[in-house]
């Protein structure tokens, strides 16, 4: 693979990447945004596969195939069955409405260009350049947490945030740890699993995934 392609298509990962982001804060659909975030998953995936296939590192192929595997396919294969088991097919109306919030989430990402350049500058390379994108993804996913009031909207901003994370950890340090990543998919799984019976024990008392809901516990 030359160098030339290899930029090019760790842009159009990092481009998909951010794009399911925006997509996320857009549809309304529940099912939509999670497969939306498989999406995410998979284009970081592919990040981390192209990494390791330009720089021949082993472990940088091997983690793509755990999060592929976790983060692409059980996670939100996970959730697309607590979905089927909820009324709630939609997201209940956000603090801002869509136009707002996607003005914002592009004001988001101009803000982690702008304010990641020395840090493109020091890391160099493709892999450095690329970094303003997973601090957007940050960014965006921390925004989303902030406006949406579903249950399983928040899973999937957690979620995107590890994502975002992730993609920073693999531009930032080419060759990265197989047990972190391992440790990581692990845990991220184990919480899903807790959180999908918290959820349908919360779907079965209030009739709903709108956390305004659980002010009624207050009592």
């Amino acid at each position: 693979m030359s160098d030339a392609t290899y930029g090019q298509l760790l842009e159009l990962a990092a481009a998909v990447s951010l794009a399911a982001s925006i997509v996320m804060l857009w549809r309304r659909s529940l099912e939509a945004i999670v497969r939306t975030l498989a999406i995410q998953a998979a284009a970081i995936a592919a990040t981390s596969l192209l990494i390791g296939l330009h720089d021949a590192l082993v472990a940088e192929i091997v983690i793509a195939g755990i999060i592929l595997a976790v983060k692409a396919v059980l996670i939100p294969w996970l959730l697309m069955r607590l979905l089927r088991t909820t009324t709630d097919q939609r997201v209940a109306e956000p603090a801002l409405n869509t136009a707002a919030s996607l003005v914002i989430a592009a004001v988001l990402a101009l803000g982690a260009f702008a304010a990641t350049t020395s840090l493109v500058q020091l890391a160099g390379g493709e892999e450095g350049r690329l970094l303003p994108v997973g601090f957007a993804i940050v960014l965006i996913a921390y925004f989303g947490l902030v406006t949406r009031r579903n249950a399983l909207t928040q899973i999937v901003g957690f979620l995107q945030l590890e994502n975002g994370i992730a993609l920073v950890a693999l531009l930032a340090s080419t060759g990265g740890s197989l047990l972190v990543e391992l440790g990581t998919a692990l845990d991220l799984l184990l919480a899903v699993l807790v959180l999908q019976v918290l959820i349908v024990r919360m779907q079965s008392k209030l009739g709903g995934l709108d956390l305004d809901h659980l002010q009624e516990l207050r009592d």
